[in-house]
């Protein structure tokens, strides 16, 4: 049997090395403490579209995290000042060219930021790797506008599920704006991006998730987070983090509706991080980056098999 060998080779396996020790000095460089966190949790995340795996410690049931979030912003509630994570995370479901279970996570939060300095400080760490890489930064609602022709945030949700509804070929009905809107961008929008770096920022309120909310220049109701695609592919996810205890709640418990509506196992909410809250969350802005499709871009490779030290043999494609 040759199926005990490494997925990658053995010099994709050097770069990989190589990007993770440049993602330290960027990091080191700038003035961020590297933190290691549990990926072990007593609560999962409420977030209706990521499913959590589970697992059973001493009788009880833990949650391998989907992103260290939720302890950062306890070091950050307890004075940690800036500080970033570069470790492993994990999410059920996920699988394809792009997806796998267990997968490399860096993720940073800069204390007394806002959203655009922190896109300014991804895409030094980006060009960093690949100066040639162009970056561009668009609004949200531009970039949907010249894809479909609607305006997410004013459309009627007919004609946001309309639009849904044939590009992916079938009907959609009860489903939440939100729902429709992310099925759009990816099926409309993305394809339709530039290559390069491109930030995308000031997304409808319906997709605030962890973010503030504010409006934008025309004065529409937006949530002030922002993604980065490079290359059309999906590559970081980032807010200006909400510091409302209160309203945090309000949205944990809001997703739980979502979850038992779709026929999905509840999730505790997470009262730790609510009680740092509380005690008081300092103004910053967080970012989530996929290290592993990182690496496929700066290698030119298609398949994230190709930069797993060992993928699982199913694998699976999309």
């Amino acid at each position: 049997m040759t199926d005990w060998q490494p997925t990658a080779t053995m010099e994709t396996l050097r770069q990989r090395a190589r990007l993770l020790s440049l993602i330290r000095a960027f990091f080191d460089g700038a003035g961020a403490l590297e933190v290691d966190v549990p990926v072990l949790a007593d609560t999962g995340v409420t977030d209706l579209h990521i499913d959590c795996l589970q697992t059973r410690v001493n009788g009880r049931v833990q949650y391998l995290q989907s992103s260290p979030e939720y302890y950062m912003k306890r070091l950050l509630a307890a004075g940690s000042g800036s500080i970033y994570f570069l470790g492993r995370a994990f999410r059920d479901g996920e699988s394809g060219r792009r997806h796998n279970h267990e997968f490399t996570l860096l993720e940073w939060y800069r204390q007394g930021w806002d959203e655009h300095q922190l896109m300014a400080e991804l895409a030094s760490l980006v060009t960093s790797l690949e100066p040639a890489w162009d970056v561009e930064k668009h609004r949200y609602t531009d970039l949907f506008k010249r894809a479909t022709g609607l305006d997410p945030h004013s459309a009627p949700l007919a004609d946001i599920r309309d639009c849904a509804s044939s590009l992916a070929d079938t009907r959609f009905h009860g489903d939440e704006r939100s729902t429709c809107l992310d099925l759009i961008f990816s099926l409309a929008v993305e394809p339709s991006l530039p290559q390069g770096l491109v930030l995308v920022h000031d997304y409808p309120a319906c997709q605030a998730a962890l973010a503030r909310l504010g409006r934008d220049e025309d004065g529409n109701p937006v949530a002030r987070r922002f993604e980065a695609f490079l290359n059309r592919m999906e590559l970081a996810n980032g807010y200006f983090e909400l510091t409302d205890p209160a309203e945090q709640r309000r949205r944990f418990e809001a997703d739980l509706a979502l979850r038992k509506a779709a026929g999905k196992p509840p999730v505790p909410c997470d009262e730790y991080l609510l009680s740092a809250l509380e005690a008081g969350l300092p103004p910053c802005a967080g970012v989530a980056l996929g290290v592993d499709r990182l690496l496929m871009q700066w290698l030119g490779l298609g398949d994230i098999r190709d930069v797993l030290p060992f993928a699982p043999a199913e694998g699976g494609h999309d």
